[in-house]
């Protein structure tokens, strides 16, 4: 229990730090210059002890100290949750490059969520050096066995893992790439971003073969749904408005990452 809470502790910094990038790197911005962080609505230099994750949210009540301007909710929301994901990883692998492994993922997909939500856009940043992270891990971290392993049947277990990813990674970004090039065709305008085909090669790297089809299937589910829903309610045409779908991804492979491996690994057994 301590090393999660010492994990969440540096996911707040963590988070911190994904915030500045969420904000920045959509405006093509240096996340290291200036090294301190700046109010967008003044300019003004954040002090220290204005910058403390999720804290000073509420010491300020909302506000920048020097022009009163409104802090956006999404600033100790994704400290909070980086910090959970950071916990949630320690309590599940514990200190271990697995642990790192899935920290590492969560941060990731929480900045591409917010950034998708924000701006319409997955940075390559992330999308792009998360899928070599992905690779690199799997060459260290093995994953779990499935339906490329099995294929795969006396190559060890490091060549096993790295094809999981390997494969993971294009399956899942050529199917949606195929999927946008079809609605293209039919529809004559774009209905999915080469970013969003850039996030699932990064989920796949992560997930493998089988955990990037079920992110890919809930993402679908849940993006459907909610794209309905919202268009019904704020009277929106459905035709023309612009579902964030990294963000749905970006939620359903956190949910596949944290709590789909044991539904996968009885689908495994029990096939």
């Amino acid at each position: 229990m301590l090393e999660a809470l010492i994990a969440a502790f540096f996911g707040l910094i963590i988070g911190s730090f994904l915030n500045v990038c969420i904000y920045r790197l959509p405006r093509d911005l240096s996340v290291a210059r200036p090294a301190r962080s700046f109010c967008p609505e003044c300019g003004k230099t954040i002090a220290w002890y204005d910058n403390l994750p999720v804290l000073s949210y509420f010491v300020l009540r909302r506000r920048c100290r020097h022009c009163a301007a409104v802090i956006p909710a999404r600033y100790p929301l994704v400290e909070a949750l980086t910090a959970a994901a950071f916990f949630g990883a320690v309590m599940l692998h514990g200190v271990s490059l697995a642990g790192a492994r899935l920290a590492l993922f969560s941060a990731l997909i929480v900045a591409l969520v917010f950034t998708d939500l924000e701006e319409r856009i997955l940075p390559d940043e992330m999308t792009l050096g998360g899928t070599v992270a992905g690779l690199a891990f799997a060459a260290f971290v093995p994953m779990k066995a499935g339906l490329v392993s099995m294929l795969l049947f006396e190559r060890g277990a490091r060549v096993q893992s790295i094809a999981e990813s390997v494969v993971g990674a294009l399956f899942s970004s050529l199917s949606i790439w195929l999927i946008g090039e079809l609605y293209w065709r039919v529809r004559h305008r774009e209905g999915l971003g080469f970013g969003d085909v850039k996030m699932l090669a990064m989920i796949g790297a992560f997930l493998g073969l089988e955990g990037s089809v079920l992110t890919m299937m809930v993402g679908a589910i849940c993006g459907a749904v909610s794209g309905l829903v919202y268009t019904k309610v704020a009277g929106r045409d459905m035709a023309t408005y612009e579902l964030p779908f990294g963000s749905f991804l970006g939620f359903a492979a956190l949910v596949v990452a944290f709590a789909g491996d044991p539904a996968l690994r009885w689908y495994a057994g029990a096939g």
